[in-house]
């Protein structure tokens, strides 16, 4: 039996050395899953297991037990994982795990397999792991699948909890891309031909980079030639060392030539390549230089017609070049919500795949803890395993085996990502397919609950109103610029114009109209203006339509800076219901900009009280429960909400047993608009008189509202386009920052429920301090770049809805949508990226850039 491996359904045959003294390798039984200690991939060995033929030493000592007194193994590179957070990269060689120096990450040989292991820390203080095995394009099967099995063993290492990922060069998860912000790198050749990773200035080598990307940035070696050039990428011309006459100096014996050493590397970018690509591109070739070359090569940035003598020297004349030729295999981002779910069983030794549901969302309970599921989203190119807690060993260490079989079942691309998810350990991305996600331990009622904090890295803040117009972070993670206390005015639509709403009724609104409300703050020293397009869920096409024209117009009288948000009723966010000095928000039904002018109130009102997390209410008249009744009916009431009911015969305000003390506040003043003096009735006390107004005692809703916990989402930025027919969907990977921004582009932030405002408690007139935390509503931005197309900047909200439309979670069509535009970002925004400049684009970021080169 040779040194390398045979691969076969279920056995791996190695060699291992002893553990004792003599260090002599001995053969292990044929058919036996064996490791290669210290060299190779460890799995349970057999029962018997041979000792060394030389000092008779027993093979169990190279090896842990598990509680249950089962033999373990482990490659000793193990030990050093997951220790602390950061991230960790190795590389298998001859079967064997080589760990990569940090300075070299995100550089991967062609022919080569790596393991890659990010450690984050969450709000409990514990860690979380996300385990990647990435194959490059040339990589060997050997290498493939001993990387394969050091990621089922580095799990089993890590008591099951990684998160594992199945990566593919050129088509990386955007977890993975997102820990190499400055672009991955792909280098020719691998461990077999002799390619280390080794930081050194000794570099011979010449070679060339192609570097193609705007979000994902991938720099790949192509021969040297100018064959492998276009007019619409750039690329990176390492020289390696480059020797040039010195001149001479004179010595004792007489006079010596001089020979210049020194290390070149010259950045080409074709005249079709735009400046945020160009910048991209920059950015790949100083971490060449300050990692690869110790901050000693001298580094030029050229562009198209400007070639230096050098380059011509290594490459010869410049030909007549080919434009880009993109190789899109983006997806259709349409069918990301298209989904089924399947169970799978290793049983019987063949993997047997069942149809569970094959239309999302799915109900959660269908998953069960003594199994494995595939859920097949491959249609917009990512499959995702789900590995039950009690499912069987062997069906837990085949998920990805069977992951590849059932890609390769399905005839998907073979680069199709691949998320292994054990249980409790499931991502955000995963959920979004099932209908109401429970952890277990979400809770009911308005504590909150403890989730991990896997992938946002922004640091949670805590919410003080005092400091509120100073904090970006606060002000986005809250959804508050302010505390609502700025100027204000408010325009009712009427026809294709606007009327201003008197003062004095300001935060009273029709749901039979739109509105317009411009709102002015300060924050961090800088003003800025909101516009809020109110929409009432009762309002004509028409006045929609013409609520957004009006708004655009607004805009424009503003200077064009103005961001706006288009608010559908019911879904006002936290800090437009802040606008009315502590007085209820209040919808009526009916309108004024009717035929015939005023709707006429009814006889008998109820309204429907609900604070948002920040203690600012909303009362809303209740519609009849079905259509050709007359007035309201006791089956509209719910347990959890403040009521008010006015009639001719009297009035009463209705406490749910589950109602705050701001919602009984926020009914007082209702009460006071509507000039009624109520009776206080606490549920369960209501007298005849309350039900038969209501028209007798219905059933109505009493169950309590879950916890709003803070949600495990992180904030996502998208490229979205339709330019081509389809829509194409581009994730921005890692943590955000300013630059990811391409001003050439509009581009959507999704920020999902994010960290909870705190709830103010009221004892009489006194504010007591928030007892817990409550989720800001989920809303999504559209930044417009000053440099993006018209038809872009036109079809921007129409994006966004579609965006919303196909999301997987099966998002509420009313989502708030803010639209803003570059240079104009309120600290909502601004907050949800590190190190915000609000000087970033008063000059050229790439001449910046270069500047400090």
């Amino acid at each position: 039996m040779g040194s390398g491996p045979v691969l076969h359904e279920v056995n791996l045959l190695l060699r291992s050395e002893c553990s004792a003294p003599c260090r002599r390798e001995r053969p292990l039984q044929a058919g036996g899953v064996c490791c290669c200690w210290g060299r190779g991939a460890q799995v349970t060995l057999p029962a018997a297991t041979p000792a060394c033929q030389s000092c008779s030493s027993p093979a169990e000592e190279d090896f842990l037990t598990d509680a249950e007194g089962d033999i373990m193994v482990f490659h000793p590179e193990f030990e050093r994982a997951g220790k602390e957070a950061g991230l960790q990269v190795w590389r298998v060689e001859n079967m064997d795990l080589a760990p990569v120096p940090e300075s070299l990450y995100g550089r991967f040989y062609t022919g080569d397999a790596y393991l890659v292991l990010s450690s984050t820390s969450n709000r409990r203080g514990d860690l979380q792991y996300d385990l990647h095995y990435w194959q490059g394009s040339e990589c060997s099967q050997d290498e493939s699948g001993a990387a394969a099995i050091l990621a089922v063993q580095m799990d089993d290492f890590l008591q099951g909890a990684p998160v594992q990922y199945r990566e593919v060069q050129g088509h990386e998860s955007g977890t993975f891309s997102g820990y190499f912000k400055t672009g991955l790198t792909y280098m020719n050749g691998g461990v077999a031909s002799g390619f280390n990773h080794v930081v050194t200035n000794e570099v011979e080598v010449q070679r060339l980079l192609q570097v193609k990307g705007r979000r994902v940035v991938r720099a790949t070696e192509v021969p040297v030639s100018w064959d492998s050039f276009n007019q619409g990428d750039s690329f990176i011309l390492d020289l390696g060392q480059v020797r040039t006459p010195g001149g001479q100096v004179r010595t004792p014996g007489g006079r010596l030539n001089l020979l210049l050493i020194q290390q070149e590397i010259i950045q080409w970018s074709g005249c079709h390549s735009n400046r945020f690509e160009k910048l991209k591109a920059t950015l790949v070739s100083k971490s060449i230089r300050d990692n690869e070359r110790c901050g000693r090569a001298n580094l030029q940035v050229v562009d198209e017609g400007a070639e230096p003598d050098r380059m011509i020297e290594v490459l010869g004349d410049k030909p007549d070049l080919p434009e880009s030729h993109s190789e899109d295999t983006q997806t259709d981002a349409s069918n990301r919500k298209v989904a089924k779910l399947y169970k799978v069983s290793n049983a019987g030794g063949d993997m047997e795949v069942t149809l569970v549901s094959e239309q999302n969302p799915f109900p959660q309970h269908v998953l069960e803890s003594s199994e494995c599921f595939i859920l097949d989203n491959g249609t917009n190119g990512r499959i995702f395993v789900w590995k039950g807690k009690d499912a069987n060993d062997a069906e837990r260490q085949a998920v990805l085996q069977n992951s590849e079989k059932f890609i390769q079942q399905m005839e998907y691309p073979p680069y199709t990502q691949v998320q292994v998810l054990p249980q409790s350990g499931e991502t955000p991305l995963f959920k979004q397919f099932f209908r109401n996600w429970r952890d277990a331990e979400d809770t009911v009622g308005m504590g909150t609950a403890y989730v991990s904090n896997k992938v946002a890295k922004i640091e949670k803040v805590p919410f003080d109103v005092s400091k509120l117009h100073q904090s970006d972070s606060m002000s986005a993670q809250y959804g508050m610029v302010d505390r609502g206390d700025g100027d204000k005015k408010i325009w009712r639509v009427e026809g294709s114009g606007k009327v201003l709403v008197d003062p004095a009724t300001f935060g009273q609104f029709y749901g039979g109209d739109s509105y317009l409300i411009l709102y002015q703050y300060q924050h961090g020293g800088r003003q800025g203006h909101i516009v809020y397009i109110w929409q009432g869920a009762e309002s004509s096409q028409d006045e929609t339509a013409a609520s957004a024209i009006l708004a655009v117009e607004l805009d424009n009288e503003l200077g064009g800076g103005a961001v706006q948000v288009r608010v559908v009723q019911g879904k006002e966010p936290a800090h437009m219901m802040s606008l009315f000095g502590g007085q209820p928000m209040v919808v009526y039904q009916g309108g004024t900009s009717r035929e015939g002018g005023q709707s006429a109130a009814a006889d008998t009102r109820l309204f429907q009280v609900r604070s948002n997390p920040a203690g600012d209410t909303r009362a809303v008249e209740v519609r009849p429960a079905e259509p050709g009744r007359v007035g309201p009916s006791s089956s509209r009431l719910n347990s959890n909400d403040a009521f008010l009911l006015a009639a001719a015969g009297g009035a009463w305000l209705w406490k749910g047993r589950g109602s705050s003390a701001a919602e009984a506040k926020g009914a007082e003043h209702l009460a006071q608009v509507l000039q009624v003096n109520p009776a206080l009735l606490e549920e369960g006390e209501e007298p005849d008189g309350f039900w038969g107004v209501l028209g007798g005692k219905d059933d109505y809703c009493h169950a309590p509202r879950l916890s709003n916990k803070m949600d495990a989402h992180p904030p996502r930025l998208f490229a979205c386009s339709n330019k081509t027919g389809t829509f194409q969907m581009e994730e921005v990977p890692g943590e955000l920052t300013q630059d990811d921004l391409a001003p050439d582009d509009v581009m959507i932030l999704d920020t999902w429920d994010q960290v909870s405002l705190p709830r103010r408690r009221h004892h009489g007139n006194q504010v007591l301090a928030p007892p817990a935390a409550h989720r800001v509503p989920r809303q999504v931005f559209v930044w417009i770049g000053n440099e993006a197309h018209e038809e872009e900047k036109t079809e921007a909200a129409a994006t966004a809805e579609r965006y919303i439309r196909t999301d997987p979670a099966g998002r509420d069509p009313r989502t708030p949508i803010v639209t803003l535009k570059q240079g104009f970002e309120p600290p909502t925004f601004t907050g949800w990226f590190l190190g915000w400049n609000h000087d970033y684009w008063s000059e050229d970021p790439l001449e910046r850039f270069l500047q400090a080169l």
